[in-house]
């Protein structure tokens, strides 16, 4: 395929230029992934929670990234406030970058008023980033003659080189919402930290996020099998995400129906009149299925690659987990919480 032999080529590119371009991994299901996408939402749940994040970008070649993230979060009712942690880890295309971080992060719940919570956030990352190169073939590996590829002689452009970075991170963020609505920013990478694992200068450019949505009740279900005598939901909630790092944007819409325990949702990813890189930012529709019940959400995503691509690459699968724990009292976790109106939170 031509287009993955462009993939590809852009991945080799990266480790022999100085001035590496990485841009950090998504989600698509980005309102399962809180602490990823904005600290402010640590202890947004109001319980303990734990949660999982799986996407395989591209299975179909051999360029695919894999993401991993498992978090957890717990809020303290008498300091307002919400504690976490997230590790995430990513491998990145044929070469084998990988990169793992571990984040620690808080928030503070500031209610406004009985209608408006505020909630800022920090969150400290540290970063450790390595490169493999066993499945990678350099020109002098190749006898000129025979084409024989042998293993044992270094390239000398990584030869006698410890090819890893490690480094520290500070990201902020905030959110404001209502039982209706939300919306929240984010900055990453405040610092831009030097990320070359070959020398010279490489900051990781800042990442910035605008996210959030509106619930519309459409009706009602029957009443729920938990004797709290009320109905199962029934909602429509529009979302967006907006992405900005370095030279890239990109911009999520979409909506999502809630037919309790069922969420349905569509989702759009491009911006339309930008190009990155001379080609045009139309990325995928994204389908997602999920089940979310007052102690556990789960979901299920795929994105239908619409750029030059193609859905030959596999597109992309998407998994989510999240479980709630109340400490307090030895019962269900309640419905009458200040929970933020996401599809699944």
């Amino acid at each position: 395929m031509r287009r993955a032999g462009i993939v590809l080529i852009s991945l080799i590119s990266l480790f022999t230029l100085s001035d590496l371009k990485a841009q950090d991994p998504q989600f698509s299901q980005f309102y399962a992934a809180p602490l990823y996408i904005n600290p402010a939402f640590t202890g947004a749940s109001e319980y303990t929670r734990m949660g999982v994040n799986y996407r395989n970008q591209w299975p179909n070649l051999q360029s695919s990234f894999v993401t991993f993230s498992f978090y957890a979060d717990h809020f303290m009712y008498k300091y307002n406030s919400g504690i976490g942690m997230i590790i995430t880890t990513d491998r990145e295309g044929h070469a084998g970058l990988q990169s793992t971080n571990i984040g620690l992060s808080y928030a503070y719940q500031l209610k406004i008023n009985d209608n408006l919570v505020f909630r800022p956030g920090i969150q400290y990352n540290y970063f450790n980033r390595n490169a493999g190169f066993q499945s990678l073939v350099f020109a002098n590996q190749i006898d000129p003659i025979t084409g024989a590829i042998d293993r044992t002689i270094t390239d000398p452009s990584v030869a006698n080189r410890d090819l890893r970075v490690s480094f520290g991170d500070l990201s902020v963020g905030g959110v404001l919402y209502s039982r209706r609505l939300f919306l929240g920013a984010a900055v990453q990478h405040l610092t831009e930290p030097n990320q070359s694992i070959i020398g010279g200068d490489s900051p990781l450019p800042q990442r910035i996020t605008l996210h959030g949505g509106i619930k519309f009740k459409i009706g009602r279900g029957p009443l729920r099998k938990d004797l709290t005598y009320t109905y199962a939901e029934r909602s429509i909630t529009p979302v967006f995400q907006y992405k900005q790092q370095g030279k890239f944007s990109q911009l999520d819409v979409g909506a999502f129906v809630h037919l309790e325990p069922i969420n349905l949702g569509v989702q759009y990813r491009g911006v339309p009149f930008n190009q990155f890189e001379n080609f045009p930012n139309n990325e995928a529709i994204i389908f997602s299925l999920g089940v979310t019940t007052n102690n556990f959400n789960i979901g299920y995503s795929f994105d239908y690659t619409i750029s030059d691509l193609g859905i030959e690459a596999g597109g992309a699968h998407e998994f989510s987990m999240a479980y709630f724990l109340n400490f307090n009292k030895p019962v269900k976790v309640p419905r009458d919480r200040w929970r933020i109106p996401c599809p699944k939170n």
